[in-house]
């Protein structure tokens, strides 16, 4: 069979781990359902053309490595539903009725909405399971496995997704491995072909010359993947346009309505809560965060243990506008960060194609083999923060954000980014900056207490902290607030309560 063949001899070795990965699960399929049972779907795109051939040489394995033929053309038993829309491109349509004559696929067309279409047709017909050419970043991939059951809602069959697992850069290295044909708009820069209202040429195709105008490279020149989408005109929404959200709730921040937002930080590693290194990242961070205005509310170091930084998050992510993260981002064992945020979330980890491209571009050949563990990312929450500084992007799960620094100057680049990403994205707004007074004083703590219990409750808005270097040391005191002329009315309070030279200012 000439796909098998093609992919064996083949030198690209992730190629032929996926394509193992994809006829391992069409062989299961094959062997629980009868021929009569299941079905393909298929509709003109790269994904359902690689489905197409992979169910063709599935079949040929299945068969023992014999095919039927029907006039010089391989037979291919398995039903095929076509959903025949009239928002579809006509290259589209061509090429699915060519493809359909090419290897004599039963097509089922659909000329309905398609669920109730499915509904009539299942009706019809003994059919239990359906291939999908469903990928991981596809909008309907959240939650799927190779195996999934149909929603709630729909006719009871099963959904077979072979290859949930491929990027786009596989997809087009088997088309072009293989030499099958595929529609035409992907040659002039379609990268994902939706319906005419919503799809056009991908721009970072166009060639730029001018005597070429409107003209562009094919989709396999594509070189990020995580691309893939550019061509399709969607409405923008506060998530699509990287705008924080706060508290959970989607929408811009207005640094306007928002006199005060809070942080936390949760810092990673059992090095750091056994004492075995010191942590530096934290008290920079937290002076960053207070930084641009925020209020920060607690931080905490926890052990690299799923259940732990589950716990943590849990606890954190509701109580707080925006979570930082350090530590435990990696390909080790003891990297747990990500799969215990997802945990908190109540999601899997699952492939991201996105971030996949990043890493292979970061690390190369060392970036091999079926699964690449630091590409699974939180199902469903993530975003990824890029900027063109960083050699990976940030890692956004909802309110949580991921660092990955492991020094204070990889921490100064990030917060640096962020900041710069703020500009256009309002992602972490400045608010109004805090004041800081502070005042020494050679008076007992047992002196002070009470005058300063009093002015507390006398100045609510106002953290009043204080503290000693040594145990004999000065008394440094601690005036923070928003408000310049309360803090000078705070300190000038309890100066009243002493003697004129009870207290020197130092900042």
């Amino acid at each position: 069979m000439e796909i098998d063949k093609a992919i064996r001899e083949s030198d690209d070795r992730r190629l032929k781990t996926k394509y193992n990965n994809a006829i391992y699960v069409i062989q299961r399929a094959l062997a629980i359902y009868s021929i009569e049972e299941i079905a393909l779907s298929f509709n003109g795109g790269k994904d359902s053309t690689v489905l197409l051939h992979l169910l063709r040489a599935g079949f040929f394995l299945h068969k023992g490595g014999q095919s039927c033929s029907n006039g010089g053309l391989i037979s291919f038993p398995i039903r095929t539903i076509y959903f025949e829309s009239s928002s579809a491109f006509p290259e589209i349509n061509s090429f699915t009725y060519e493809t359909a004559s090419s290897y004599g696929l039963q097509l089922d067309i659909i000329s309905s909405d398609f669920k109730t279409g499915l509904e009539n047709l299942l009706k019809a017909n003994p059919i239990k399971a359906i291939f999908l050419g469903v990928r991981i970043g596809d909008p309907t991939a959240v939650g799927q496995e190779q195996f999934s059951p149909s929603s709630p809602g729909w006719p009871p069959f099963m959904r077979v997704n072979p290859i949930l697992d491929w990027s786009y850069r596989d997809v087009w290295a088997f088309i072009l491995t293989c030499k099958v044909r595929y529609c035409s708009l992907y040659d002039q820069g379609y990268t994902s072909i939706g319906s005419i209202h919503d799809t056009v040429p991908n721009s970072l195709l166009s060639i730029n010359d001018s005597s070429c105008k409107d003209r562009f490279k094919p989709a396999y020149l594509l070189s990020d993947g995580r691309l893939e989408r550019a061509g399709r005109v969607k409405k923008l929404s506060p998530s699509s346009t990287g705008h924080f959200p706060v508290n959970d709730s989607p929408g811009d921040v207005d640094p306007h309505k928002n006199s005060m937002l809070v942080a936390s930080a949760i810092a990673v590693g059992d090095e750091i809560l056994f004492g075995t290194v010191e942590d530096q990242l934290g008290p920079s961070l937290c002076r960053k965060i207070r930084s641009i205005g925020w209020s920060l509310s607690q931080a905490a170091v926890v052990r690299n243990d799923i259940d732990s930084v589950a716990a943590e998050v849990e606890r954190f992510k509701s109580a707080n506008d925006v979570v930082f993260m350090y530590g435990g981002v990696g390909p080790l064992h003891s990297d747990v960060t990500l799969a215990g945020v997802a945990k908190a979330f109540g999601v899997r980890l699952a492939p991201d194609e996105e971030f996949e491209e990043y890493l292979r571009h970061l690390i190369g050949e060392h970036c091999t083999g079926d699964r690449n563990e630091m590409a699974l990312l939180p199902e469903g929450i993530t975003e990824l923060l890029h900027h063109e500084k960083l050699p990976v992007p940030m890692i956004k799960c909802q309110n949580v954000i991921i660092l990955a620094a492991t020094n204070v100057a990889e921490l100064d680049e990030e917060w640096e980014c962020l900041t710069e990403l703020t500009k256009s994205y309002n992602l972490l707004p400045m608010l109004e900056p805090f004041v800081l007074k502070q005042i020494l004083t050679n008076l007992s703590d047992v002196e002070i207490a009470q005058p300063l219990s009093k002015l507390c409750l006398d100045f609510p808005d106002i953290n009043i902290g204080v503290y000693r270097k040594s145990r004999n040391g000065t008394l440094v005191i601690n005036f923070e607030g928003k408000n310049q002329l309360r803090i000078d009315l705070a300190v000038e309070a309890l100066c009243k309560f002493f003697h004129p030279g009870a207290f020197s200012e130092i900042h």
